[in-house]
């Protein structure tokens, strides 16, 4: 996948190892950032990201496993948690339209 516009985005899944902590707070984090938009967020485990999700966000050591479990599916892998760079970008492309690349 090449990646998916801004407008068509409908849910973000924040996946991690275990599909709590870590995700639990960036996911709720985004929901506040983006609450005017009407996309959802949620939080799983890598291995459970559901089939309606257009983008999936892991952190980078996951992102080969979180491939494997949503193929087709836009990744944004980032570093860390709060204030990634990658992060950043998907909020602003989001609110601001655009293409968020796979």
């Amino acid at each position: 996948m090449a990646g998916i516009d801004s407008k068509d985005i409908r849910k973000i899944i924040v996946a991690c190892d275990a599909g709590m902590g870590s995700s639990v707070m960036l996911a709720s984090t985004l929901r506040k950032q983006l609450k005017s938009t009407g996309v959802t967020v949620e939080h799983t485990p890598v291995n459970s990201i559901p089939d309606d999700a257009d983008v999936v966000l892991c952190h980078a050591g996951l992102a080969d496993r979180a491939r494997a479990a949503a193929p087709g599916k836009v990744l944004v892998p980032f570093q860390i948690f709060l204030g990634d760079p990658a992060v950043t970008k998907l909020i602003n492309t989001i609110k601001n339209g655009g293409t968020v690349d796979a």
